[in-house]
């Protein structure tokens, strides 16, 4: 394709369409709600995350030349040509035209499950500014391009448009293997200090610094990532721990088993023990009911002595 249809969306001049489609009782889970070109060169240019009501929806919007500028929870970016931008709404976000300055882009807006699932997936790995490959910015321009001239005047076409685009983005950022970005790092860091630490005490407060997040953001993304609260994981992994212990280290006793495994009170140890595998420790230690333990995660392997 080459640069054809980036081509022909900067020769057709600024255009945005919207797609407009009547409700039906069929939902689609990947719709386009806007697409176009634009060279902007007012200050007036500037859109508030949080002040785009609360239908959710995505934005892509793809560089041509010029700058633009991102406030992203806190942090500022210069979206520079050949970088895409990507936000959902509402989201404490913010991307604006400087003074004295000009921004040439075409973008693609959607809505639908499985479009901000993709979309939220990709935020995760590696943030609000992609580096996409040439092809993948060819094969979305001509995706808004068909947008724009007759491909979004029936449900199903339009949907299928914007579903094209959504998968040309997920095989450029993740390809064949997933992307461990900044995120996935951070929550391994994380999960490392605490394998390393199990029998100390290892509030979220400590353990959101550890991450270099405020407590609540850290909790949103410990879960999001672990599919468990921070507090939960951590619970679970001492008992990982204590469930080894007690039947591999048979000279150790059972407080000496809690107090190694993060329980300061053994009564409260053997309470909880119980609650999650149905039996008291020392009934555990005397049956061999290891196996359970798996129901419980992946091991710590190298984490106890």
């Amino acid at each position: 394709m080459g640069n054809s249809v980036l081509q022909k969306l900067r020769e057709g001049g600024p255009v945005m369409r919207t797609v407009s489609l009547p409700r039906g009782r069929q939902r689609l889970h990947t719709m386009p709600t806007s697409t176009g070109y634009e060279l902007r060169t007012e200050t007036s240019y500037d859109w508030d995350g949080r002040k785009r009501g609360q239908t959710p929806f995505t934005v892509l919007q793809h560089t041509l030349s010029g700058r633009g500028n991102l406030r992203y929870e806190g942090r500022h970016y210069i979206v520079r040509p050949g970088e895409t931008l990507l936000v959902m709404v509402p989201h404490n976000h913010r991307y604006w035209l400087g003074a004295g300055e000009r921004w040439e882009f075409f973008w693609l807006s959607m809505n639908g499950e499985e479009a901000l699932r993709i979309h939220q997936a990709i935020l995760q790995a590696v943030g609000p500014v992609l580096k996409l490959q040439a092809e993948t910015i060819e094969h979305l321009a001509d995706c808004a391009y068909r947008l724009i001239h007759g491909g979004s005047d029936m449900p199903g076409r339009a949907s299928a448009l914007a579903y094209e685009a959504a998968m040309a983005l997920y095989d450029d950022v993740f390809g064949a293997h997933p992307v461990q970005g900044p995120e996935y790092r951070t929550m391994q860091h994380v999960i490392s200090h605490i394998m390393e630490n199990l029998q100390t005490p290892l509030p979220v407060d400590e353990l959101a610094r550890v991450a270099g997040l405020s407590r609540a953001h850290f909790s949103r993304m410990f879960a999001a990532n672990e599919g468990l609260p921070p507090a939960e994981f951590v619970l679970r992994r001492r008992l990982q721990r204590a469930a080894r212990l007690l039947t591999q280290a048979a000279p150790l006793s059972i407080k000496d088993i809690s107090v190694m495994s993060g329980f300061d009170d053994p009564n409260y140890f053997a309470k909880v023990f119980r609650r999650y595998f149905g039996a008291s420790p020392t009934e555990f230690r005397t049956t061999g009911m290891y196996a359970s333990v798996q129901a419980f995660g992946p091991r710590d392997d190298g984490a106890d002595p």
